[in-house]
């Protein structure tokens, strides 16, 4: 007999659940896409876009994934040939450097691996060696989805100034956006980017590029930008088809305004409080499993933890069987480990996260801590006691 019947959990980093309410909102007839209701619509989203990633500035909608807006980021601001620095803290830190090769540029990664946040002074370092100022962009990953990683963006503002350089500072956002505390204008950050199916609870399908005036002003060093790809027209559009290169993608916006709707509702500070409390539970609870047991959480210093996703290891292939055991039998989906291992090895079977982003509260955390103890308990996998006591004396301190 299986206990996974009725409402099944999807506890990954992105796509996370989606709330009622924005599912109810996409649940509707196909609008006009010239005129009318779309129109005040589009117009509404861009303001309430820029309160969620604390900025002033431009605010542009791409149909598209992340691996989108890391395209659309670069090909608005380099030329091929320009020299950008990767910071990369794991799999999507590479992945964006191999983004940026892909348009042309000369890209230089400073690998920090897969268990420690980037090293602002190598950053640094690095700048100052560029005594031509050949580099025209830092990319950092605010949090890195495989890792968990969650860098010190601001730090790395203090080393671009400290050096003196000139280059942007982009930010990948895609996992910490809604989720993790993130300040645009107030970090100085030039580029941020984010995608609609994490902490913004919408479904896989939008991504958002948020640009200050020192990007807009290296957009008109570009020599050439497709017009689809470009900027430009998303953020000073002349009519409504050009926020998105064409037709509007009518239903995700109908659920990006309601959860923008509840977001707002409940208040950015309230929202990073959320996540923060709710984190420090699961941590509390991986701390316990742990003193009996395998379990250990990718990064030992809470400091540099995610507030969007955890990543763990259990060893040999007991990640990969309670994975199974937790959607087989309990209705509860926990995400792959990703980039810790060579896709397909025997090690790889160790590693698994669980993604704690956008519309989830206290009763959710505690039913995914439960089950996960339910797993380990039916695996005889060993673990420490008292884990969901940990978790819930978190949750009660507020």
């Amino acid at each position: 007999m299986s206990l996974a019947n009725g409402r099944t959990h999807l506890a990954i980093p992105g796509p996370s659940i989606m709330p009622d309410a924005v599912l109810q909102a996409m649940h509707r007839a196909a609008p006009n896409i010239y005129e009318g209701d779309i129109v005040t619509l589009v117009e509404g989203l861009i303001p309430d876009l820029r309160k969620v990633a604390r900025t002033e500035h431009a605010a542009t909608i791409y149909i598209g994934n992340g691996h989108a807006v890391w395209e659309a980021s670069l090909v608005n601001v380099i030329n091929p040939g320009d020299k950008v620095l990767v910071a990369a803290t794991g799999r999507f830190g590479h992945g964006w450097a191999g983004q940026a090769a892909g348009v042309g540029a000369d890209v230089q990664v400073l690998d920090f691996g897969l268990k420690a946040p980037l090293d602002a002074q190598k950053i640094e370092d690095a700048l100052r060696a560029d005594t031509n100022h050949e580099i025209k962009a830092v990319l950092v990953n605010h949090v890195d989805t495989a890792t968990s990683i969650l860098n010190d963006v601001p730090s790395v503002r203090a080393a671009i100034d400290a050096a003196g350089h000139p280059a942007l500072l982009m930010a990948d956002c895609i996992a910490s956006m809604a989720c993790d505390r993130f300040e645009m204008d107030a970090w100085g950050v030039d580029i941020a980017i984010t995608g609609s199916q994490k902490g913004l609870m919408v479904p896989p399908g939008l991504g958002f590029v948020f640009f200050g005036p020192k990007a807009k002003e290296a957009r008109e060093k570009v020599e050439r930008v497709s017009l689809y790809w470009d900027w430009k027209p998303r953020s000073e559009p002349a009519y409504v088809a050009e926020y998105f290169g064409g037709t509007s993608p009518t239903h995700h916006l109908f659920g990006l305004r309601a959860a923008l709707d509840i977001m707002h509702g409940e208040g950015m500070e309230n929202v990073w409080a959320r996540h923060d409390s709710l984190a420090r539970a699961l941590w509390a609870a991986c701390d316990a499993w742990g003193q009996g047991g395998p379990l250990t959480m990718n990064v030992a210093d809470p400091a540099h933890r995610s507030r969007a996703v955890t990543a763990l290891s259990l060893g040999g292939d007991k990640g990969e069987r309670l994975r199974k055991w937790c959607a087989e039998e309990a209705g509860l989906t926990l995400g792959i480990g990703l980039g810790m291992a060579p896709r397909g090895s025997a090690e790889a079977a160790g590693f698994f996260r669980i993604g704690h982003m956008g519309h989830l509260n206290a009763h959710v955390m505690l039913g995914t801590l439960g089950t996960i103890e339910a797993g380990l308990t039916a695996l005889d996998i060993p673990h420490g006691a008292g884990a969901l006591s940990a978790a819930a004396k978190v949750i009660a301190a507020g």
